[in-house]
């Protein structure tokens, strides 16, 4: 398993509240755009990542995460496995403290190479069905 309940836990609850959300664009048919709306109800501030930069549920987007000029706590992968590899390293040379591939998005390697540089992470789970087991929504 790639995020073990404590794991999960851990980074909705104690690694910060800005999370970049790698593949956000304004498409309201993906996942990303219900995924994101529902960080934002319990209090988190996305961050869209998309080679458009659109602004997304009211906030500004950037092309990559390189261009983002803030601290980032939590990276979520909305993107496909093979790609997904790329953005755990992006994330960890920001100086992300965890990243998130989401559900179906898998990559073994990438799992090992963000863990050995010291950041947290959970693979092929959903933080919107996550979240809500740790308690209610804050608007």
């Amino acid at each position: 398993m790639y995020g073990d309940p404590d794991t999960v836990r851990r980074i909705l609850t104690e690694l910060g509240d800005t999370w970049a959300v790698v593949g956000l664009s304004s498409n309201q048919r993906r996942a990303a755009y219900g995924v994101a709306d529902v960080l934002q109800r319990y209090g988190k501030r996305i961050v869209p990542v998309h080679p458009k930069a659109e602004t997304v549920h009211g906030e500004k987007g950037y092309a990559s995460l390189a261009e983002i000029p803030f601290e980032v706590d939590v990276v979520d992968v909305f993107v496909r496995s093979d790609l997904a590899g790329e953005v755990a390293d992006e994330a960890a040379a920001i100086g992300a403290k965890a990243v998130w591939f989401q559900l179906d998005v898998v990559d073994e390697a990438a799992y090992e190479r963000t863990r050995a540089a010291g950041l947290e992470m959970v693979m092929d789970k959903c933080p919107a069905i996550e979240i809500p087991r740790l308690g209610p929504a804050r608007r």
